[in-house]
């Protein structure tokens, strides 16, 4: 069985995250980072929508490929890409964001790769889909969307500047 969500459904959970974001954070001190890949593009939503209301947050774009535990697995040449945090990292609030949450595996590396950078005050995590089954204690902040999915199913996100498209397909497992 497949389910899929459209481009309505990732543009009212981006909504979401970006109303959610601005009502916890009445100060508006606080910056986005998004994860390669996808991350980055979901950051850039919601740094579009925080927009129409007057709220302009710093953001920056992590990658994570060295600071993966998976690197094992992974073809010889892991495909390296910059980290982009154009302000201090030291003492920032920092809303961490990805385009789903699963085992946590990808915001534990996320988190390491900022620590390198500086040591911020405090680090929450923004999600565009919290699919849940995970592996690791880490909990969204932030919610655009939730989905029940079996652990061995497959979650495929499919975002514009990335893939030419907006579409979510969750694949059964067989």
């Amino acid at each position: 069985m497949k389910r899929t969500l459209s481009d309505i459904d990732i543009a009212s959970g981006v909504k979401k995250l970006a109303e959610l974001i601005s009502k916890r954070n009445q100060a508006n001190e606080y910056v986005l980072v998004g994860v390669r890949s996808r991350g980055d593009e979901v950051a850039e939503r919601i740094l579009a929508e925080l927009a129409l209301v007057g709220i302009t947050p710093p953001m920056g774009i992590v990658d994570i490929s060295l600071y993966r535990d998976d690197l094992a697995h992974l073809s010889s040449n892991p495909k390296l890409q910059e980290t982009q945090l154009p302000f201090s990292v030291d003492g920032a609030h920092i809303i961490l964001v990805d385009d789903v949450l699963f085992t946590g595996r990808t915001t534990r590396a996320a988190i390491d790769a900022i620590m390198d950078y500086g040591r911020p005050s405090k680090i929450e995590l923004a999600v565009l889909i919290d699919r849940g089954h995970r592996e690791l204690p880490f909990a969204p902040d932030y919610v655009g969307i939730t989905l029940e999915t079996e652990r061995l199913d497959y979650v495929d996100v499919r975002l514009l500047k990335t893939d030419g498209k907006d579409a979510v397909e969750v694949i059964a497992s067989t």
